[in-house]
């Protein structure tokens, strides 16, 4: 299926995605999309023959957990709404804890890299299968950028690839920015990741910016793409013409003229690979599928059981691994053994500060009462409460622990807050004369 060129879409430019030239296709964030009440600008596109598809970003099918059904209903749901030709999401895992390893649930508000080991394979493996069978249309994954690595991988990330791929029939959605992060980070080499996986599998390609800081590259989507990934770019489409090809960005947008020049440096880079010819890729007679075969035997696709006895099985190995990376990034327990410890510190502040970011647009209100204070407060906040739901009850779970400490320090603004607190922690907004009761209540306590 031949997509072309496209953009993702995000409320903030949907006019300008509108108005830009040769857009055949735009993608968008599953969770942000209510099926019955789809924007009035993605209704004009999809009328417009502009294919639509979803996104995902929550179902964290490679962690050890089994798909949540309703996730899955969710994004089926939204395919069928969007007529999506197919559907998308990651490689990786968001949450971990929980029964498997009869600790608390804890969510990263980010997507992490899965340990490249058997064991996840596996694990992975089931899930997409289970995934697939929930889903109306074909499902495509996402390679993930990585700031940090784990320790005794059996496997690089294009043999990984290339196993999930041969086990499942999973399309592919390679990112090459996110090929050159774990360049930068983890010393990866975005030619050899390219030679190991079936390019013949990819569905479409993601490109997008970033930015370099004390040598480490964070992917931000939030920068103009750079000629690094460019040149990743370059080497993908001398190996394969890919279905299609987006410009991703998530924050800061520039404007409308200046996603247009990124889209033709796209084209422009597209079209001097093609020129150049193809180059040999991975031979689908070598590299690890043999090797895997050996290592796994024919039931390498078959249910994982639970363990039983003293010898836990792949789900509960991967859930104890992810459980206790997850509880350091974001809980301040000890870094597993084998991680790089200033990595781990690096990435746990990465992920508090998108806390914060995504909290201050989930609830505008907060920065508006708090002012210059909030970002401090909020990392304070994040230091000891990891989160545990979506980023609205931790935004509500902020605003109870400060005023249970009695903050902020001035009456007007913690009035403010506790006005807010209180308006949305019921299941149902209060009503009017609710809310002015309370108001009364809490003028006389504060007498």
């Amino acid at each position: 299926m031949e997509l072309g060129i496209g953009i993702g879409w995000r409320p903030e430019i949907a006019d300008a995605v509108e108005e830009l030239p040769g857009v055949d296709w735009v993608e968008v964030v599953a969770e942000n999309i209510c099926p019955g009440h789809l924007p009035a600008a993605l209704t004009r596109l999809r009328s417009r023959g502009v294919k639509v598809i979803p996104h995902g970003v929550s179902l964290g099918l490679g962690g050890a957990d089994r798909p949540s059904e309703q996730r899955l209903a969710d994004l089926a749901e939204r395919a069928t709404a969007l007529g999506a030709p197919l559907v998308t999401e990651h490689i990786a895992f968001v949450r971990a804890g929980g029964v498997l390893t009869a600790s608390p649930q804890l969510e990263a508000g980010h997507l992490l890299p899965v340990p490249r080991t058997w064991d996840a394979l596996k694990v992975l493996c089931e899930n997409v299968r289970i995934a697939q069978d929930a889903l109306p249309v074909p499902l495509a994954l996402e390679n993930i950028a990585a700031l940090i690595s784990w320790p005794d991988e059996e496997l690089t990330e294009g043999q990984f690839l290339a196993e999930l791929v041969e086990r499942t029939g999973v399309r592919l959605l390679i990112d090459v920015a996110n090929l050159h992060t774990n360049h930068v980070n983890r010393g990866e080499d975005p030619s050899a990741a390219l030679d190991e996986l079936p390019v013949e599998a990819i569905a479409y390609v993601h490109v997008a910016g970033g930015i370099e800081r004390d040598g480490v590259w964070h992917d931000t989507h939030a920068h103009p793409v750079t000629q690094p990934v460019l040149d990743v770019l370059t080497e993908l489409r001398s190996r394969v013409s890919p279905p299609g090809v987006l410009l991703e960005r998530d924050d800061d947008f520039p404007p409308a003229a200046e996603l247009s020049a990124e889209l033709t440096t796209i084209r422009a880079t597209l079209a001097a690979a093609a020129s150049m010819g193809p180059r040999g890729g991975r031979s689908t007679a070598s590299g690890p599928r043999g090797e895997a075969r050996a290592h796994e035997g024919p039931e390498a696709c078959a249910k994982i059981e639970t363990g039983r006895g003293s010898s836990p099985a792949p789900r509960e190995r991967v859930a104890l691994g992810q459980a206790a990376l997850l509880s350091a990034l974001v809980a301040g327990t000890p870094a597993p053994e084998g991680f790089d410890s200033r990595r781990l510190r690096v990435q746990s502040r990465a992920l508090a500060a998108k806390r914060a970011d995504v909290v201050a647009k989930v609830a505008p209100e907060l920065p508006e009462i708090l002012g210059a204070d909030y970002r401090a407060a909020f990392l304070a906040y994040a230091k000891s409460r990891p989160m545990r739901a979506g980023y609205r009850r931790d935004a509500l779970d902020f605003a109870e622990q400060l005023l249970v400490a009695g903050r902020p320090e001035d009456d007007n603004a913690r009035r403010l807050l506790t006005r807010w607190w209180e308006e949305r922690v019921a299941p149902h907004p209060p009503r009017r004369s609710t809310r002015l009761v309370r108001a009364a209540r809490a003028a006389l306590v504060r007498r």
